[in-house]
């Protein structure tokens, strides 16, 4: 059973604490196997968003968990905690993988954890982020960054696309999903890791792509153009593209691409489709085309892709 411990603190966000332990506080129906064993952990009983949080565990703890989650704090004018920085960096020596939500990213940074990597937090605090911590190639036009071992998110709602995103690398899309929709949330949002590029159907039913969006995702295994996309919304090209960038940060051909690895994933951690069966079903054509995208985009070929989540459920 894979753990989660979080490290919690006096002035915590209660939001950011509150939707990681949603969600790896219990798997969703159907679900099977185990899920994760969850710890708070703190000096002692601490305030968080108004209410009291007693720990199970001290701090130490950390360094006892597979993956550590930092959530945010309100007051960033003020040094994060010296034992808390010590813990999580402690933490990550010994083989940890490190988590920050939203303004968590300022403990990361002072634990020297993000120096010279890419690194994000609420878009309000990334110039004091930068500022502070000059050494960190702050970005603040994602949601979140992954860097194996350290990943950082943006606020509020990023800080769930990130704990999913953990889901997803653990137990696979299709659990990932699960979560989602007991969630009521959707399941792939944009992270900025090229990788791992989601994108939800825009909110507002009038939305130029409101009804576009779905209407592809029931037609992935056919041959779509961008004209075919432009022809059904009614506009060209060159405007369909502009909503595009506009409401998903990349290109309709991208958005399309993405969507068809996802679909991949899915089935060929749910099915016993062959590669080729699962090329004609997410419209790459030949198993050929869908290994070279599939590989260039997750960095591991379809079949490996398959071994690793079949171990991982059956494990």
């Amino acid at each position: 059973m894979a753990s989660v411990a979080f490290a919690v603190t006096d002035g915590m966000l209660h939001f950011e604490l509150s939707i990681a332990q949603e969600i790896f506080g219990g798997a969703p129906d159907g679900v099977p196997g185990p899920w994760y064993d969850m710890a708070l952990c703190g000096t002692g009983a601490v305030r968080v968003g108004g209410f009291r949080v007693e720990p199970d565990h001290g701090l130490d703890h950390l360094a006892r968990a597979d993956t550590v989650i930092v959530p945010g704090w309100a007051d960033i004018d003020a040094a994060p905690p010296a034992d808390l920085v010590d813990a999580v960096r402690a933490a990550h020596d010994a083989g940890s993988r490190v988590a920050s939500l939203c303004t968590g990213a300022f403990v990361l940074a002072a634990a020297g954890l993000l120096d010279g990597r890419r690194a994000t937090t609420h878009w309000a605090h990334t110039d004091a982020l930068t500022a502070r911590h000059p050494r960190v190639e702050v970005d603040p036009d994602v949601l979140y960054v992954d860097n194996g071992s350290v990943l950082t998110s943006a606020g509020k709602a990023a800080a769930l696309d990130l704990c999913l995103h953990l889901v997803r690398l653990d137990r696979g899309s299709t659990v990932a999903n699960a979560v989602a929709r007991r969630l009521v949330v959707p399941p792939h949002r944009a992270g900025g890791q090229a990788q791992y590029v989601t994108t939800p159907v825009p909110a507002r039913d009038d939305h130029p792509l409101g009804a576009l969006l779905p209407w592809v995702m029931e037609r992935l295994d056919q041959p779509l153009t961008v004209d075919d996309l432009a022809r059904r919304t009614r506009t060209s090209s060159r405007t369909l593209g502009r909503h595009f960038r506009a409401a998903t940060g990349t290109t309709p051909l991208q958005w399309l691409l993405t969507q068809r690895i996802r679909r991949a994933q899915e089935l060929l951690e749910t099915t016993d489709d062959s590669v080729d069966t699962i090329a004609t079903a997410t419209g790459m054509g030949t198993a050929t085309t869908l290994r070279r995208h599939f590989n260039r985009t997750l960095g591991v070929p379809p079949d490996t892709y398959r071994r690793t989540f079949r171990a991982s459920r059956d494990g």
